[in-house]
């Protein structure tokens, strides 16, 4: 039985293009994977915490060692690593906001990047330590990033390949729902991107 984790960041729920296009791609897995369990985490009303000092101090300190308070400060971090440990897909929507990935996506990434959990340093530098999962990413925009003049105002697809992969999730797939506010594109921008799901998955 395949488990799929869905981490959407989008404010506009119902009405998002990310979340749209996430919900397609899961119902392709779902064909080729019918036993799979499916589980949403809505990062946006979870009001995902950003880091604070007492991440931070947490996170630094031996696990050993650990105050009922330091646990309390983490339990979401050691919620999220052990799901993504727990899973084998992983759907991340990613809704552009001014060239980059909405605030809560990236405290959800500040809180799964631990050193010693989820990668480890050496002799040859650091090692991720998830290794074995798929991931799809699922990626929004009002203009067109994925090629032409404006490619290089991507932040997305870039940070996102690198910091996963620096954890070991390197087996990486992006679909775009893309051109929503460019004129003669926004009529089939959605069009688009679900036949390349179509296609790809």
């Amino acid at each position: 039985m395949k488990k799929i984790l869905n981490i959407t960041s989008s404010p506009r729920g119902a009405a998002s293009s990310s979340i749209q296009l996430a919900n397609v791609v899961i119902d392709k897995l779902k064909v080729a994977h019918p036993d799979a369990v499916v589980e949403t985490i809505d990062l946006v009303s979870l009001h995902w915490p950003h880091l604070e000092e007492s991440h931070l101090t947490s996170f630094f300190t031996p696990a050993e060692k650990h105050s009922a308070q330091d646990k309390a400060a983490i339990r979401h971090s050691d919620d999220m690593i052990r799901a993504i440990r727990e899973t084998d897909i992983l759907v991340i929507g990613a809704p552009m906001y001014n060239f980059s990935i909405h605030s809560t996506l990236k405290a959800w990434l500040d809180h799964i990047v631990r050193s010693g959990v989820t990668f480890r340093k050496g002799d040859a530098g650091a090692e991720g330590l998830i290794k074995g999962k798929k991931v799809y990413l699922v990626i929004s925009s009002g203009g067109v990033y994925s090629d032409g003049p404006m490619r290089s105002y991507d932040f997305i697809e870039p940070y996102l390949r690198f910091i996963l992969g620096f954890i070991g999730l390197t087996d990486i797939t992006v679909f775009r729902a893309e051109g929503f506010s460019v004129p003669g594109l926004r009529e089939t921008a959605m069009e688009k991107a679900v036949a390349a799901v179509t296609i790809l998955a």
